[in-house]
C-alpha cells in the first residue's frame, strides 16, 4: 500500500523543466569574460525562459546526470528533466555561443 502512494505521489509531481547550468571556476578567465559579454543579457532572452541559468562549482555535484563529466571551464550543460541534453565546452565569443545556444535548444522536446 505504501509502495502504491509512493508511485502516485511521485507521479502527481511537475517534470522538472529544462535549464542551462554552466560549471565555472572562480579563477577562470574565459568564465569572466563570458560573465560580462553573455551573463547580463542571456536572464532577458527567450532562451532564459525556457532554461532558466544558473552555476555549478566545477567538481560539486551538479544533482543532475551528466552524459560525461566536466573537465574545462566554463561547460553549459542544456538539461531537460534531470537529464543532460547537449553541452557546450568553452567559450570563444557572444556571436559563437548563441549560435550553439540555437543548436541545443533546438533539441530540447516541442513544448
Amino acid at each position: 500500500m505504501i509502495r502504491w502512494l509512493a508511485l502516485l505521489l511521485l507521479a502527481t509531481l511537475p517534470a522538472r523543466a529544462a535549464e542551462l547550468a554552466m560549471f565555472d571556476r572562480a579563477d577562470c578567465p574565459v568564465c569572466i569574460r563570458w560573465n560580462k559579454e553573455v551573463g547580463p543579457i542571456y536572464p532577458k532572452t527567450p532562451e532564459a525562459r525556457r532554461a532558466p541559468f544558473h552555476r555549478v562549482a566545477l567538481g560539486t555535484d551538479p544533482g543532475f546526470a551528466l552524459a560525461e563529466p566536466v573537465h574545462v571551464t566554463p561547460t553549459f550543460v542544456l538539461v531537460d528533466n534531470g537529464k543532460e541534453i547537449g553541452r557546450i565546452v568553452g567559450y570563444n565569443n557572444d556571436e559563437s555561443f548563441w549560435m550553439l545556444m540555437e543548436m541545443l535548444m533546438a533539441k530540447l522536446p516541442a513544448k
